[in-house]
């Protein structure tokens, strides 16, 4: 991601991102920098400017799923087969909550076309989750996607936070010529894109409704105690274990070690009743 925007200001979430990664933080002199959704190239108007990561934060703004979506995607954070065709693209970023604090733990369910424009309805291709790490990070390898009637370039991510309601929103290419002209397309969710050799990586922050206070990301914490049953956090679950919760019995269908928030319920992503 660039450090810098077109008029060559150091941007919020560029120091936030580097004083993540190398675990301090950030300068409180710079606290106060607002951040473009990406870097300009030439000729190019400047976008509304994107939440500024503090108190009181607008979160990252949904979009429509699409027809495209399929549950039960496969964990993984390469959508890279071999033999895949189209130029790669890694996409990394970081969730954070209101307060610009890291959230560990976020699920997020990528899918999109392949080169061609096309959906693997069938199977899985192009489709995977992942769990943010520790300091709320994401890296995703992928390709670029293909373009098909109606629509602009876009990846599709569901994101959802433990014990939160599901984020289902776009990212989309800056420089696109068919940015103009799809009605979905936001310029709020466009990356930081830069090309890398023959390759491409782009950047992006989501910033989900999750209520935060000073000191580290918070967690999601008994208020009542368990209803009780099989399920236990810690646990590795398999596609197709049962487990108990509440009363109920649920099917897991994504492998995933159990953490407080992700109880049955709470993320049908993961889990089915029945």
């Amino acid at each position: 991601m660039d450090h810098e925007t077109s008029t060559g200001h150091v941007t919020r979430k560029a120091v936030l991102r580097a004083a993540f990664a190398a675990g301090i933080a950030a300068p409180a002199v710079l606290m106060g920098v607002p951040a473009l959704a990406r870097t300009l190239t030439e000729g190019e108007a400047a976008p509304a400017l994107t939440p500024e990561c503090d108190d009181g934060d607008d979160p990252t703004p949904p979009q429509t799923e699409g027809p495209y979506f399929k549950p039960s995607s496969p964990l993984r954070s390469s959508l890279v087969e071999p033999g895949t065709a189209g130029a790669r693209l890694t996409v990394s970023g970081y969730v954070f909550g209101l307060a610009c604090r890291p959230l560990a733990g976020v699920l997020l369910d990528f899918w999109q076309a392949d080169t061609n424009g096309a959906y693997d309805n069938t199977g899985y291709r192009f489709r995977g989750h992942q769990f943010t790490d520790a300091q709320g990070a994401f890296r995703l390898a992928t390709i670029v996607p293909g373009l098909y009637p109606g629509r602009t370039r876009h990846l599709h991510v569901k994101v959802q936070a433990p014990g939160r309601p599901v984020l289902t929103t776009q990212l989309y290419f800056p420089g696109e010529p068919r940015n103009n002209t799809d009605s979905i397309f936001d310029a709020r969710l466009l990356m930081s894109v830069r090309d890398a050799g023959p390759a491409k990586e782009a950047a992006f922050d989501f910033v989900l409704n999750v209520p935060q206070g000073p000191g580290p990301s918070p967690t999601a914490t008994a208020t009542t105690p368990p209803p009780g049953g099989s399920w236990a956090a810690g646990t590795a679950y398999r596609a197709g274990d049962r487990v108990t919760y509440g009363g109920l019995a649920y099917v897991c269908l994504q492998a995933h070690t159990g953490q407080a928030g992700w109880e049955p319920p709470n993320v049908p992503a993961l889990w089915r009743a029945g």
